[in-house]
Order: structure tokens, then sequence, then C-alpha cells
């Protein structure tokens, strides 16, 4: 996380429109906006799984992810990684590898008092809305964008959010009655090397005892 972006000094305003350039599509040709807010996927692996900071080979597979996003819908994808820039520095060898997987990384700076990548990815879905077209997958566990996902559901688009189900909100949970698809990194989009050491519900039509005897 120390290493020198040298793009970074030279990066476009990230207040722009970064749907720009989309227009109105007709149902055959529709766009999947694969947002990733990289920072809570991050903390919750560290801090509610691993209970530690991730190791380079623990984090997820993002072209696996990449490629789940393109099938969820069998339509074209668009990638949009969100980063918090505001010390100035940016993991160069990963904004790299990102870019190599067909990702649009968004470095994004502000004061210490304001969650710049919260609020750049809540502008990113109002833009969405605004622009008429594009369904939505975000990797993510946060409530803070529960607004921007229901006026999504309520204009007809087809929104999933990507996660560790038991560790999503109870708030983003109940939009699951409104619409909004849920899917597990981990099982559904294969994107880790190894399996995780997670606590998981388990339905009671499963519950084996013998296993905890």
């Amino acid at each position: 996380m120390n290493e020198h972006d040298p793009s970074f000094a030279d990066r476009e305003d990230p207040r722009r429109d970064i749907t720009d350039g989309a227009t109105p599509e007709d149902p055959g040709s529709r766009t999947t906006y694969l947002l990733v807010d990289g920072e809570n996927i991050d903390a919750t692996l560290g801090m509610s799984l691993l209970e530690r900071k991730p190791r380079p080979e623990e984090r997820p597979r993002w072209e696996r992810v990449m490629q789940g996003a393109r099938k969820l819908w069998d339509q074209k994808t668009k990638g949009l990684f969100f980063l918090n820039g505001s010390n100035g520095h940016l993991p160069f060898s990963f904004v790299a590898a990102l870019r190599g997987f067909d990702y649009q990384v968004v470095p994004l700076s502000g004061p210490a008092r304001v969650k710049v990548v919260d609020v750049g990815i809540q502008r990113t879905l109002d833009a969405i809305l605004a622009q008429g077209s594009g369904d939505v997958v975000l990797a993510t566990h946060d409530i803070d964008f529960v607004d921007q996902l229901r006026a999504l559901l309520d204009d007809g688009r087809r929104v999933s959010v990507l996660c560790f189900r038991e560790l999503l909100s109870a708030g983003l949970h109940d939009l699951e009655e409104e619409g909004l698809q849920i899917v597990d990194l981990e099982d559904d989009f294969d994107a880790f090397n190894a399996p995780l050491p997670r606590l998981r519900i388990i339905e009671l039509d499963s519950f084996d005892p013998a296993r905890y005897l």
C-alpha cells in the first residue's frame, strides 16, 4: 500500500461522470456496471473473517469477479474499482493488475471526515439511475447504499450485491423482497484460491449433528 502510482498525480478529476459515454441501450445490449467498494471488501475479509490483514494470495481474484459479473446476466460489463487515495499513495502493482482485468480504477481523495469511497459510489449509482439504463453489481456489505439501490430497483433495473452473505447488513438483506439479488463472493463467483474460515448459517434440513460431536 506504500508504492507510488506515477499516474496518480495526473489522474482524471474523480468528480467527473464516470458513466460518461454511455447511451440508452436496447434490451439486447444492456450494460452491467460492476462497482467495487475496495475498502469494505478488504476490511470485511480481514477484520470479520481472517481477524488479521489478508495476505495477497488470500484476497479475491478480481479477474474471476469480473468473469462472474459478465456471466450473471450475460451482458457486457464495465468494472469500476473505487480506492481511497486521500493519503496521496496508491498500490501501483495492484492498480496495474486491476487495469489488466478490465477495471477502471477510481482513486478518490477528500477530508478525513468524509467517506470518499462511499460518496463516490453513491454518486455513481445516482448517475446510472439518471442516465436511464444500466444494471448494477455492487461489491460491498455497507448499508450506506441502500437508498440508491432501492431507487434502481424501483426503476426496473437488475441489481445485485456481491458479498459474504452472512456479513451483509440487514438493511440490504431486506431489499431481497424488492428484487435485490445477493451473490456470494466465495460460493457463487469462486473468487478465492482457498476456502475461507467462515461461520455460516446452516439450513435445518442440511444440519448434521455428527459434524459437531
